[in-house]
């Protein structure tokens, strides 16, 4: 492992991991402290109080903040470019020696981020609308 792919993976997921944490914390503690009193008044076991009545009204919250981490984190990811891990953009770099057009190049770059960053989106937008509460 190189050592910019090392400072990469290091700093992203150090970076990404306690934004993460924040959001989980913050949409456990959304539930009501009644549901958990209710839940074990019921006789449920702690883990099937988080599994069956905690997550399922915790995951409403957590899931928006989670798609912008999501999408976040392939942000920046494009910035490991400026750290010196050139194999992300290194089949741009060879079309852009080889052909001298850059536009191109960077273009096809922004279509890969694009197309991650939609198809990121588009499935954290199913799978909400798939978790929401449904109205009358």
């Amino acid at each position: 492992m190189s050592p910019e792919y090392f400072a990469l993976l290091l700093g992203l997921t150090m970076y990404t991991a306690g934004f993460i944490a924040e959001i989980v914390r913050s949409g456990i503690q959304a539930v009501p402290h009644g549901q958990w009193e209710a839940a074990q008044a019921l006789g449920l076991r702690p883990a099937s109080v988080l599994k069956l009545v905690v997550m399922p009204q915790a995951l409403r919250v957590i899931i928006p903040p989670m798609t912008s981490q999501y999408l976040n984190i392939t942000k920046n990811s494009s910035l490991a470019v400026a750290i010196g891990y050139q194999d992300i953009v290194s089949i741009a770099n060879t079309t852009l020696n080889q052909t001298g057009q850059a536009i191109e190049g960077i273009a096809i770059i922004m279509l890969v981020y694009l197309s991650i960053s939609l198809s990121i989106s588009l499935f954290m937008n199913w799978y909400n609308a798939r978790i929401a509460l449904v109205e009358r």
